[in-house]
């Protein structure tokens, strides 16, 4: 080996000893765990081989956790990356005044707490004297139990997040429609292109870089910030109504304390993200780099 190499193998050596032992370690150490059954305080584990996939294949758990975590996802991109993306081509492009208000106002959301948008989640939406409840009992609807019913459950949980992130996906996104060439855009504009034809041609491939970051943040940081109004607001329920891949390990491993079946949920959650990642590579093929 070159005397070069052996330098780069040095410097590398303890980012990769920390990545070793601090993610691969425990990620094998979780795929062992996952065909054992063990209570967290017994000093023995058994072995029962694929009886935990087994388990959570046959019932009926799995595909209502793989529906509900589909669903959270579905109103992340909604909220976190659709709305935030033609926002702020409106704010970069359409408006003309009051542009520092708004970002402002936006953003305040993403200082606060989840723990504490929850809070203020379970006061909006309270059905008995929510200001939701007054504003559509003026109109003469009946405000839905959204932590107590099926259904409106996981659409709460989703919009709590939402809210919380709108600001930060909005700031970054507004930041890559500002940074489009003015040049282009007059030259455009002086060859009677229209708003569509400028969004599409211009704005949307020059923008693609920082729309793929977006999304890829949305899923992922959305997935790991569910746990916590999950376990404030409804702790997987009603009937399972809330929960999803993320809460699910953690009731297993606990509060039911079967480490088993947790970490074989974890094992599946990777495969999970396996899928997203193919997704992620398919979409960044389609992004437009300037170099």
């Amino acid at each position: 080996m070159k005397r070069n190499h052996w330098y780069a193998a040095l410097f590398l050596a303890p980012a990769a000893i920390c990545l070793l032992v601090f993610s691969y370690l425990p990620l094998i150490q979780d795929v062992w765990l996952s065909f054992h059954t063990w209570n967290m305080v017994s000093p023995t584990m058994k072995f029962v081989g694929l009886q935990n996939y087994q388990q959570l294949c046959s019932g009926t758990e799995l595909s209502k956790v793989l529906f509900n975590t589909l669903l959270y996802v579905f109103i992340l991109i909604i909220l976190n990356f659709i709305l935030p993306y033609l926002l702020s081509f409106i704010m970069a492009h359409g408006m003309t005044s009051c542009n520092f208000f708004y970002r402002s106002a936006l953003f305040i959301p993403s200082t606060l707490s989840l723990a504490v948008a929850s809070i203020i989640f379970l006061w909006i939406l309270n059905p008995l004297a929510g200001p939701l409840h007054i504003i559509l009992s003026e109109i003469g609807l009946e405000s839905p139990r959204w932590f107590k019913e099926s259904g409106f459950a996981i659409a709460a949980i989703g919009m709590i997040i939402g809210w919380k992130v709108f600001g930060y996906n909005l700031i970054v996104m507004l930041a890559a429609m500002v940074a489009v060439p003015q040049d282009l855009l007059e030259a455009a504009k002086l060859e009677n292109a229209s708003k569509w034809q400028i969004f599409r041609h211009i704005i949307l491939p020059l923008t693609s870089p920082t729309a793929l970051y977006v999304f890829v943040i949305t899923v992922v940081f959305g997935l790991q910030y569910v746990l916590v109004p999950v376990n404030m607001l409804t702790q997987g329920g009603p009937d399972q109504g809330s929960t999803n891949l993320v809460y699910i390990i953690y009731q297993y491993g606990f509060i039911f304390f079967q480490t088993g079946k947790a970490a074989a949920f974890a094992v599946l959650t990777i495969f999970f993200y396996s899928g997203f990642l193919l997704l992620k590579a398919v979409l960044d093929k389609k992004v437009h780099y300037e170099n």
